[in-house]
Parts: structure tokens; C-alpha cells; sequence
């Protein structure tokens, strides 16, 4: 089996390191680890959507549409414990570019505790559902109040 030049360990433009040792290419690392800190970043998003984004639909009616179903899923993720699909699809990029996940870059070190805060337990998770699905039901009760009051403004 024929080895190109520059893929040996130890050689000028050559892998090392972890990804020497695990016979992955840099590239490819790189790349899984970018996806990796990507979907971190739509997840945290979407986090901060079923959080806030009854606050958009008072401005703009039809991002209801979108938020109440989100909204409905991460307070049903947290009232019942379910794992939320994006986790281990990122747990499982991070691993595959050789790092645990917690620690190094800005991402990591800053904003992974937002979303995984060490400490959370089963109480916490169902404070925070319930909080999810109250800070929205006020929200949505002043839409309503305000819809009934003048149709067609804000969509």
C-alpha cells in the first residue's frame, strides 16, 4: 500500500499529534470540529428562540407559527427529561474530532455551560419547562389581548 509523502507523522507537512495518533486527517478534524461548534451554535439559538421568541411574536405575528411548536418541544424536553436529538449528534462531532467537548476554544469554554450547566438536575429541568411555558402563556395571552383589539396589525 502506497503512503503519500506529506501524510506521514513526523514529516514536513505531515499529521501529529491526536490526529497522527488516530489516523484521521487534519482536515477532517478541522471540519468536524467547525460542524461540531456550528450546530452548538444553532442549538443555543434555538434555546434562546423557545426562550424569547414569544417577545418577536408581539412585534411580528406569524413567527407564532414557528416559536409555539418550539416552545412546546423544549418545555417538553425539560418537564420530561428527554435528551434533545441536537446533544449527542454534537457530543458525537466533538469525539469524532478528538476533543471531550469542554474544554479550549471560546464556544467551548464560554458558552457550553449555557447549555449544559453543571449541576442541573431532574428540579432545575422542571423549573425551567414550567418557566418556558409560563414566560410564553403571558406572552401569548398579551398577543391575543392585543390581536382582539386591532386585527391585522403586526403580520
Amino acid at each position: 500500500r502506497r503512503v503519500p509523502a506529506g501524510s506521514l507523522p513526523g514529516r514536513p507537512g505531515g499529521a501529529s499529534g491526536p490526529e497522527a495518533a488516530a489516523g484521521t486527517p487534519k482536515g477532517r478534524v478541522l471540519v468536524t470540529r467547525v460542524l461540531a461548534d456550528a450546530l452548538f451554535l444553532v442549538h443555543l439559538a434555538f434555546i434562546l428562540f423557545v426562550v424569547c421568541g414569544g417577545l418577536l411574536a408581539l412585534r411580528w405575528r406569524r413567527v407564532a407559527w414557528l416559536h409555539v411548536p418550539a416552545a412546546l418541544w423544549g418545555a417538553f424536553v425539560e418537564l420530561t427529561g428527554t435528551i434533545c436529538p441536537l446533544t449527542p449528534w454534537e457530543s458525537a462531532l466533538r469525539r469524532a474530532a478528538g476533543g471531550s467537548g469542554l474544554s479550549g476554544d471560546f464556544i467551548e469554554h464560554y458558552l457550553v455551560p449555557v447549555v449544559y450547566p453543571a449541576g442541573l438536575t431532574r428540579g432545575i429541568q422542571i423549573a425551567l419547562g414550567a418557566g418556558v411555558l409560563a414566560l410564553n402563556f403571558i406572552v401569548y395571552a398579551i398577543l391575543l389581548r392585543r390581536a382582539g383589539r386591532s386585527p391585522g396589525v403586526g403580520t
